[in-house]
């Protein structure tokens, strides 16, 4: 687990592949590939990687009194081994002093991928809440704000 580096971001688009049908179109979006480049050279986004291998990402913007998890993945491969838990973990603790809440935007409770991903559960355990309803995904599928207090 480590600060994510320029060098990251092909790891970083490989692993956005992986979840396209959840989230929309990443791997060709130019937007994306930017977003990752701002946040990598940011310092705020993390790694889990195994060698040169990226396994697992997780982009995070810190906005007091609020710090919010944008973008969660682990590969396919890795899934279930506890690097998303690590890597949310690992955000959580690198937070401003300030920092009261944190939120995160994941699927509504009748996108497929709530079932399919575990993300809601996955947050849940974590201890965050439903919260209020977000605008739909590029995909058009319904999101949903979840949120923990610090």
């Amino acid at each position: 687990m480590r600060t994510g580096r320029p060098a990251d971001a092909a790891g970083l688009v490989r692993l956005a592949g992986q979840v396209e049908h959840w989230f929309g179109p990443m791997v060709d979006d130019p937007g994306f590939h930017a977003a990752v480049a701002r946040q990598l050279a940011r310092g705020s986004a993390l790694v889990a990687t195994d060698g040169p291998v990226v396994l697992g990402g997780l982009l995070v913007g810190h906005h007091p009194p609020v710090c919010h998890l944008h973008w969660l993945v682990v590969d396919a491969a890795a899934r279930g081994l506890g690097l998303g838990r690590a890597l949310v973990a690992e955000a959580l603790s690198r937070c401003p002093a300030e920092v009261r809440t944190v939120e995160v935007v994941t699927f509504g409770a009748d996108h497929p991928g709530a079932v399919a991903s575990g993300a809601r559960a996955f947050y849940e355990h974590l201890g965050f809440s439903p919260a209020e309803a977000a605008a739909p995904g590029p995909e058009g599928g319904s999101r949903q704000v979840y949120r923990r207090a610090l």
